[in-house]
């Protein structure tokens, strides 16, 4: 073989090799060698894959296998296993890998602060899995820069107050709905054994299927059945590395995610069309993302079809889990804690005299409610840690912070911290919140700054009405089925459900 011949066969593998082991190897040591020189230490890097078998097969898989004994409310050790036992060795800032990518766990607030506050691009969203991409879609969520703007600019007018407190009528009705089916099935029994989790997530899809479609439930039903299909594909992406290339390949499972996705954009694409053609519901979410607005310098903006169909996506799943997810917790929290039932319900009762439903006049007027809700999300946040990554290289407190390196923010254990809120951290008491928090970033369930969840005020005058009609209706306390499991999925849900044993209240 002459010297030509070979430089043309091997060199390329050689540049090959070089640059994977660069990437794999080299480059991954060297930053966490300048970690180290910080004071920052942790796991410690594997190749190609770093920690994340590690994780979700020993840590997150063995934390799930066993519910926790009896009811208590500190649940980070089953629902960030990884962070809570490195936190316990390596301090509460410490290096881990997802694949060859950083990743910096943090749980000081001010660092947080510094991370959610800037506003400059600096700290953008991580980029997904792109075989979790295919659920999640291309919508607010997931984007950055200018174009985040623009759909930021859009549901931000659509997602005001005074927007929804017009929908407040519908949620009405939806609650309605449900209080009128579980009363078919008290009957004439001093008891009736509800799974709350299933049923809130149901209303939570009626109630984002009316705000947003001008549609039902039952309208809506193929569309959140196609999401439940999807979640658990999405979340096996969420937590492996992805092979550049692989979402491509005919898998069985992709071949089911190309699947569903193409059926759950057909279906969302169907309703769309048909809002188009109604003059009914125009103060509907989907009619008000449709219409084109103006920006601070006049140029008009509006959502392209495709666009649209992402943003729905999001709502519909984000709709339906936050809200039923806090309702959920809150339930077993106020059947936990049955003084705190008592005095939530003899509030409503005096707000909603004789009888009456809650109305968006009178939402401000639930100061216990809103301390009780808060409450729930800090124990138990919808979700239960943020990411984001560094966009260029970055001083973050004393530490300097090279390019890419990603932000594990641990929500659940700053919620849970005995420093920030007192040795009671892990008790129920609503209390804390009758005043307004000092340190801004030791609770924060729907996130900080210019990114915080767009659909908050919707998430939080449903919950209160929900909540305040069911507190009106029934007394509840805690099934002897129930095994409490917390446990991490796309959000922080029961893993067995939420059992609660109802009694007709008597007036």
């Amino acid at each position: 073989m002459d010297l030509t011949l070979f430089i043309l066969l091997f060199l390329p593998l050689i540049f090959l090799f070089y640059y994977l082991i660069h990437r794999t190897i080299w480059v991954p040591l060297k930053i966490q060698k300048h970690f180290e020189k910080q004071g920052v230490t942790g796991p410690g890097y594997r190749p190609v894959f770093g920690n994340t078998a590690e994780i979700r097969r020993r840590m997150i898989d063995e934390a799930e296998a066993r519910p926790i004994s009896g009811i208590t409310h500190d649940i980070a050790h089953r629902v960030i296993p990884h962070y809570f036992n490195w936190s316990k060795i390596y301090g509460k800032n410490f290096l881990f890998w997802f694949g060859v990518k950083p990743r910096l766990a943090v749980a000081e607030p001010q660092m947080i602060r510094e991370i959610l506050m800037n506003n400059n691009g600096i700290f953008q969203k991580v980029k997904l899995n792109p075989l979790s991409m295919i659920f999640l879609g291309d919508g607010l969520v997931m984007l950055d820069g200018e174009k985040w703007a623009i759909h930021r600019r859009i549901t931000n007018q659509v997602f005001n107050m005074e927007r929804v407190k017009g929908w407040v009528p519908e949620i009405v009705a939806s609650t309605e709905k449900l209080l009128n089916k579980w009363e078919g099935k008290i009957e004439d029994k001093s008891e009736l054994e509800i799974e709350v989790h299933r049923e809130l997530q149901e209303l939570s899809a009626d109630i984002i299927s009316r705000t947003a479609f001008g549609s039902s439930f039952e309208e809506g039903k193929r569309i959140f059945e196609l999401q439940e299909q999807q979640i658990s594909l999405a979340l096996q992406a969420l937590r492996s590395v992805y092979i550049p290339g692989f979402r491509f390949l005919p898998t069985k499972k992709n071949k089911l995610r190309w699947k569903l996705d193409r059926e759950t954009r057909q279906a969302i694409k169907e309703l769309i069309e048909k809002s188009r053609k109604s003059r009914e519901n125009q103060k509907s979410l989907l009619t008000l993302l449709m219409a084109p607005y103006k920006n601070e310098d006049g140029i008009e903006e509006r959502l392209d079809i495709e666009e649209i169909m992402d943003e729905c996506k999001t709502f519909y799943f984000a709709g339906k889990e936050t809200t039923a997810n806090l309702l959920t917790w809150a339930l077993l929290l106020l059947a936990f804690h049955q003084e705190w039932q008592i005095r939530a319900r003899d509030e409503v009762l005096l707000t909603c005299r004789d009888n009456a439903r809650p109305s968006a006049v009178n939402l401000s007027e639930f100061r216990l409610l809103s301390m009780i809700m808060n409450e729930t999300l800090r124990l138990y946040p919808p979700a239960v840690a943020l990411m984001r990554q560094a966009s260029q290289n970055i001083k973050l407190g004393s530490l300097d912070i090279p390019a890419d390196t990603q932000f594990f923010i641990a929500m659940t254990a700053v919620h849970h911290d005995t420093e920030r809120w007192g040795d009671d951290a892990n008790d129920f008491n609503p209390l804390r919140f009758a005043e307004p928090r000092k340190h801004l970033a030791s609770f924060f369930p729907f996130g900080l700054g210019h990114r915080i969840c767009v659909g908050q005020n919707l998430a939080v005058v449903e919950a209160k009405i929900v909540l305040a009609m069911i507190l009106q209706q029934y007394s509840f306390v805690i099934s002897p089925s129930y095994v409490h499991a917390p446990m991490q999925s796309m959000t922080l849900q029961p893993q067995y459900g939420v059992q609660l044993l109802f009694r007709r209240i008597v007036h």
